[in-house]
Formats: C-alpha cells, sequence, structure tokens
C-alpha cells in the first residue's frame, strides 16, 4: 500500500526504506526527503486527520515540529490504510535533551488552539480493544488485560484534575522529540495529540524516571526544572502510573511476533501488570 499511495500522491517509491515498524509502519523514500506514514487500518483515519491538521498549525505558529508535505491532499486512504507524508528531519549528531522535552512541552502547554481545528479529549483506553483482541498473547492474558482496563476505567473516574485544558501532545516521550541538522529539537509524531489536561504529556516521563529508572536524578531533574512541575507530587500520579504501564505494554505486545527479544520484554511487562508491587525491570522497545 505504501507503493500504491506513492503512485496516488505522483512520488518515486523505488529504493524506499523502512526505518520503523510501531504503532505505524514509516517508510524514507529515497528519491525526494520524505517520510511515508502508513497506519494500521482504516479506523486510524481520524487520528491521521489529526496529525495532518495540527501539524500545519504548528507550522503557522513556527513551531519546531514535523511537517507534511504541503502540497498534497492528506490523509490517503489506500487499500484500507491511512497514509501520510512528512518532510524528512535530517538528525543532527546528538540525541534530545530532558531539558528539552520540558521546554517544548512547556511552550506547548501554553499554545491557544485556533479556531477550526477540533481536537479529542485525551482517551488512554481508545486502542485498548483493538490491541488486545488482535494481539497474538495468550488467552488468559487476554482476560487478565481487559479485567485490569476496566479497573483503570473506573479508577480513572474517579480522578480530578485541577489544571485548565489545553494542547496536549498526548505520546510525549523524548524520542518524540528529534534534534535536526541546525541543532534544534523538533516534536514528532502527533497521532495522539488531544485537547485535554497538561499531565498526560507529564506523566510519560514522570513513569520512565520514578517507577522504571530510565533517566538519571540528573536527567529527571532538568525536565522537571525545564517545565516547571514533577507529576510526582500530585495525587493522582499512582493512577497515571497504572494507565501510563498498562498503555506502554499492551502497545509492545502488538509485535510479539517480531521477534523474540520483544515477546520476552512483553511476558516481563505483562508479569509486572499481575504484580502492582513487583519491580520494573522493564527495557526500552
Amino acid at each position: 500500500m505504501m507503493s500504491a499511495a506513492c503512485r496516488v500522491a505522483g512520488l518515486d517509491d523505488r529504493d524506499a526504506e523502512l526505518i520503523r515498524l510501531g504503532e505505524n509502519a514509516l517508510f524514507r523514500l529515497a528519491s525526494v526527503p520524505v517520510v511515508v506514514r502508513v497506519a494500521r487500518g482504516e479506523e486510524y483515519l481520524p487520528k491521521a486527520r489529526t496529525e495532518v491538521g495540527v501539524s500545519r498549525w504548528l507550522a503557522a505558529e513556527g513551531f519546531p515540529a514535523a511537517r507534511v508535505v504541503d502540497d498534497l491532499e492528506q490523509p490517503l486512504l489506500v487499500e484500507g490504510h491511512p497514509v501520510t507524508f512528512w518532510h524528512l528531519i535530517v538528525e543532527g549528531d546528538r540525541k534530545a535533551t530532558y531539558g528539552e522535552l520540558g521546554s517544548v512541552l512547556r511552550d506547548l502547554h501554553s499554545m491557544t488552539l485556533p479556531a477550526g481545528l477540533e481536537l479529542p479529549s485525551f482517551d488512554p483506553f481508545d486502542k485498548q480493544e483493538l490491541r488486545i483482541s488482535r494481539a497474538a498473547i495468550p488467552d488468559d492474558d487476554r482476560v487478565f488485560l481487559r479485567k485490569r482496563w476496566r479497573e483503570l476505567h473506573d479508577q480513572l473516574g474517579e480522578l480530578r484534575f485541577e489544571t485548565p485544558k489545553g494542547p496536549v501532545h498526548g505520546d510525549a516521550h523524548v524520542q518524540n522529540l528529534m534534534v535536526n541538522e541546525r541543532n534544534e529539537a523538533v516534536l514528532i509524531d502527533f497521532e495522539a495529540f488531544c485537547f485535554d489536561h497538561p499531565e498526560w504529556d507529564l506523566m510519560v516521563t514522570a513513569v520512565e524516571h520514578h517507577s522504571l529508572g530510565w533517566q538519571t536524578d540528573e536527567q529527571y531533574a532538568d525536565f522537571v526544572r525545564a517545565y516547571g512541575r514533577d507529576l510526582y507530587d500530585w495525587y493522582g500520579y499512582d493512577t497515571l502510573r497504572r494507565l501510563q504501564e498498562f498503555s506502554m505494554t499492551t502497545w509492545l505486545m502488538q509485535n510479539v511476533q517480531e521477534d523474540q527479544e520483544t515477546a520476552d520484554e512483553y511476558r516481563r511487562r505483562i508479569a509486572a501488570l499481575r504484580d502492582d508491587d513487583a519491580p520494573r525491570d522493564w527495557r526500552p522497545r
């Protein structure tokens, strides 16, 4: 479907390279500096439309973010798959820092949405049933995950946010911040972009640090200092932690058939979900 989409868009797909397979398949074209993003199925079409709208808004504001190819009508729906086309970001010599992530999120959360750009609320459950029903996992895992889904839904219903709503990235980890060849930190991946409370963006790095230990104390301190808040101090952190760990597990399980390392990591994560007090020796994937 990538080749068919390129034909519709008038782009040459010869020697295209698969650069990532996750929630989407990403292909880098050899003929032009363009990345083709192919979603899993037609049910993702509303999210693809959101991505395009957000990218065009951020471009108009001069915000450092990924840009869709402007002279194409997007997204395309090809063979049941939403497809979008993005300008290639040529990476520089370093990775983004947690301080940069905190700064970018602070700036994003202070912005005002334009009239006409309608964004959904953040829904941590919107993909879970699809993931659970389609994944190649044991049936007892499926039963457990659906039960945990219901428990988390009830816990979230009791949570009270005190912050105003605004633009939220929805998947704000440091891997969704690239440093280009001009040494600028650029925000990418707008599939989960929404209008909601900023805690949903702070949740990701807070859980990676406080629960999983994926950042040093210094890295996390840089993030908190740049943004101006540590979510760990909020009473609702533990509920968001459980939601984030659940999402990280169901995201990974979509690819358990890809390789043994992914299958092993899924088993580590599902075992930890079954025992909330167990240490999280999870590995980034």
